[in-house]
């Protein structure tokens, strides 16, 4: 391992943090179990000012009543993530060891295989931490200071619970911006000798988890690619929309599709589906096409080309909230054009990972862009992320994927 590994407790106690204050009658939603404390609920004064990004804290009531043990941001909106209702406990190695343990037992009931999302942000009790695993090897995200500055001590502890051969960290993501931090990518264990073999729902696949989207794969998906190949007909066409790694085709083509169309921007990501295809005995039945979704829909459509299933799974259209109305109709066009390549009987399945738009307004604009397209349809299946990705219970606006699967008339 490349860090350096600290046993030691970041914090021994309450006397050893600095305490911040919450201002008069703003600690309810805290006591009554939310995990986030917003700058605006704070005594925000010179001292809490001057406290470096990511610093532990003990958070107190106006009253000195105790809330918690907190990495403390006085920079970002969400200033304070709670990491422990005891604000006097030890935050080490063995204090994440326990938290990892408890993900990782509940992904051993939910799955047969090594390959899930072992820890899942705040929902998992790990405030700003994301573990995909794949296999022997760990892919490690870190998206606030505190944990940034937690990140040997984690290491420590993943080397307790999993000990896995290889460890990238890929903080990369623009949501470090927020906190202040920079982007990288590094091996801190073992070594990545190219695209890593995953197996989802009995299929084979292909991650880049040094230079892919995220961790290189997305499992949030599995519920819903395993519901697609499931209607996918001996002989019937499909079209992948934003395919990616090839996710939704190459389950489809194992199903029993005759034809499958993967389509997306992405060269790399192709290869690795168009890998996958060939590993899995289905090459025969894709075909990979590099271009713009939107430009290359339209043409299909205005071709005659139809399709009983279509898929459409883009990236974030609403990557922030002044960007919602813009992102709205970005779905609603999708949908439209999508409507126009189904088949008459055929079954579209859109989806969603933008965590500003509402299920009810990704909905409208499915609904919007159906009629737009001259079609009529029923809602066959809502459904969100898989179980690998649960969802904090006071914080529902986490629950960021939206699918929707359309019986298309």
């Amino acid at each position: 391992m490349t860090d350096s590994v600290l046993a030691e407790p970041v914090s021994a106690g309450l006397a050893a943090r600095p305490v911040v204050r919450l201002l008069p009658g703003r600690d309810k939603r805290v006591r009554h179990g939310h995990p986030w404390i917003y700058s605006n609920e704070i005594v925000m004064d010179e001292r809490a000012k001057a406290l470096p990004p990511g610093t532990l804290v003990a958070v107190e009531s106006a009253e000195g009543r105790a809330a918690g043990v907190c990495m403390f941001n006085p920079r970002t909106l969400v200033a304070a993530r709670l990491i422990d209702r005891d604000a006097k406990a030890t935050i080490d190695a063995r204090f994440f060891a326990r938290r990892l343990k408890q993900a990782l037992a509940l992904r051993e009931r939910l799955f047969d295989a090594p390959y899930y999302r072992l820890v899942h942000a705040e929902a998992d009790l790990l405030p700003g931490l994301v573990i995909d695993r794949f296999g022997d090897l760990c892919v490690m995200q870190v998206n606030t200071a505190g944990m940034e500055l937690l990140t040997p001590v984690l290491l420590d502890a993943l080397e307790r619970t999993l000990a896995p051969k290889t460890v990238v960290l890929r903080n990369d993501g623009a949501i470090r911006a927020l906190e202040g931090l920079g982007q990288d990518v590094r091996i801190a264990k073992g070594e990545v000798a190219g695209p890593v073999r995953l197996v989802e729902n009995g299929v084979a696949f292909f991650a880049d988890v040094l230079g892919g989207q995220k961790t290189g794969w997305f499992y949030d998906q599995r519920g819903n690619r395993a519901f697609m190949a499931g209607l996918a007909k001996k002989g019937g066409r499909v079209i992948d929309l934003y395919s990616h790694t090839g996710g939704f085709a190459v389950q489809a083509a194992m199903a029993g599709a005759g034809e499958v169309i993967a389509v997306d921007r992405s060269e790399p990501a192709l290869a690795l589906a168009e890998r996958a295809a060939r590993e899995n005995g289905v090459a025969d039945k894709c075909r990979f096409v590099r271009a713009e979704i939107f430009a290359e829909t339209e043409k299909l459509g205005e071709a005659g080309e139809r399709f009983d299933i279509v898929i459409a799974d883009p990236p974030a259209f609403v990557k922030s909230k002044k960007d919602l109305a813009a992102g709205a109709r970005g779905y609603r066009k999708l949908a439209r054009l999508a409507a126009r390549l189904t088949a008459p009987g055929g079954v579209l399945f859109m989806a969603s990972c933008s965590h500003n738009v509402e299920l009810e307004t990704f909905a409208e604009q499915l609904r919007r862009g159906l009629a737009d397209a001259g079609r009529s349809g029923r809602i066959l299946r809502t459904s969100g992320a898989g179980p690998d990705h649960p969802v904090h219970p006071y914080l529902p606006e986490t629950a960021y994927l939206k699918a929707v699967v359309l019986a298309v008339d």
